[in-house]
């Protein structure tokens, strides 16, 4: 894929989704951004780029359930990024068919357009919550696959879709599976955000779920060169790939660090509300990312303890804007 290339990102009105807009955009590429459809015309955090930026874009409003809609936002583009996906882990036990549909049915509706229109890559984002409950680490890809949440499982049967037009059909697809991602944009229900923007809002009572489990946490940038790595890498086709940073931290660590980090007394409050039932909790995750690095030559710039307390400084600096801040509910418990 040269820089010239038209590429397009599903999903690019989300977190990740709008970064991976933004550095595609820097590093020279014509990006179309699949945007969800809204009466209102937003395209979600891509709104917040700068001018400069949102004049490169293309953008299309639609929705990933549709298949029409998926295949006239595809036309054109030799490459797929397929990000949009329901994400929530609380809002699976809510909705859990909304999940089936967005993220099973949706991810059929890229590869089979991209099939048809001879697409020359598809790069589909996984997520470490399908091994579930680490049941060794490093976790390879190798790890069996586990869904402790209707989110999860709905997860692992896109993946399986995708691989499965690789398989049947050589549709040229990638699965990328990032550990857990931070960084600006993202959304408080998310475990850091939740950390930071009540310490920025004030709170020196920080409600939290549970304190236990550890994570492998990827700042966004990192997350987002893991993409246009695999993407170059003609090795990567048919695979699952890890993005991990390899650095296994507990939440409670996490939040002491956050808490150090902003200058901050706090105490953590159990909050019975933020809790998965216990069986669904996935209380271990910690990647391995040999396959990436040799692969792809990707290596976390925000990698151990001292990138990943960096990574906590740029977020803490984007949440502590009034003006970012400010789209946040500090404190509210939103699933």
């Amino acid at each position: 894929m040269t820089s010239s290339s038209r590429v397009l990102v599903t999903g690019a009105d989300g977190f990740i989704g709008s970064h991976l807009v933004e550095d595609l955009l820097k590093a020279g590429y014509q990006v179309r951004a699949f945007c969800l459809y809204n009466s209102l015309g937003s395209w979600g955090w891509l709104d917040s780029l700068p001018l400069t930026l949102k004049a490169e874009l293309d953008v299309e409003l639609g929705d990933i359930r549709d298949a029409q809609s998926v295949r006239n936002a595809m036309r054109g583009c030799s490459q797929v990024f397929h990000l949009a996906a329901l994400i929530a882990i609380p809002y699976s036990y809510v909705a859990p068919s909304s999940y089936i549909d967005t993220n099973i049915h949706g991810t059929l509706n890229v590869v089979q357009a991209a099939r048809d229109l001879g697409v020359q890559r598809v790069i589909h984002t996984s997520t470490s919550e399908t091994y579930g409950t680490a049941q060794f680490v490093p976790i390879t890809e190798d790890h069996p696959l586990v869904g402790q949440s209707p989110y999860a499982a709905s997860k692992i049967g896109a993946d399986q879709i995708a691989l499965s037009y690789w398989r049947s059909f050589e549709t040229p697809v990638t699965v990328l599976r990032p550990f857990n991602t931070y960084g600006p944009r993202q959304s408080a229900r998310a475990v850091i955000p939740t950390i930071i923007s009540q310490i920025a809002a004030g709170h020196r009572q920080i409600r939290l779920g549970a304190l236990s489990p550890t994570r492998d946490f990827n700042y966004v940038s990192d997350t987002c060169a893991a993409f246009l790595a695999v993407a170059a890498s003609d090795e990567a086709l048919g695979l699952v790939i890890n993005a991990a940073s390899q650095f296994e931290i507990s939440i409670g660590d996490t939040a002491a660090l956050i808490a150090e980090v902003m200058n901050a007394q706090v105490e953590i409050i159990t909050d019975e509300q933020r809790l998965r039932p216990e069986a669904s909790e996935v209380n271990r995750l910690f990647g391995d990312n040999t396959r990436l690095r040799e692969l792809a030559g990707w290596q976390p710039v925000y990698g151990g303890r001292e990138g990943f307390r960096r990574g906590l400084e740029r977020t803490v600096e984007w949440f502590s804007e009034p003006a970012n801040l400010s789209r946040y509910r500090p404190g509210a418990y939103t699933v």
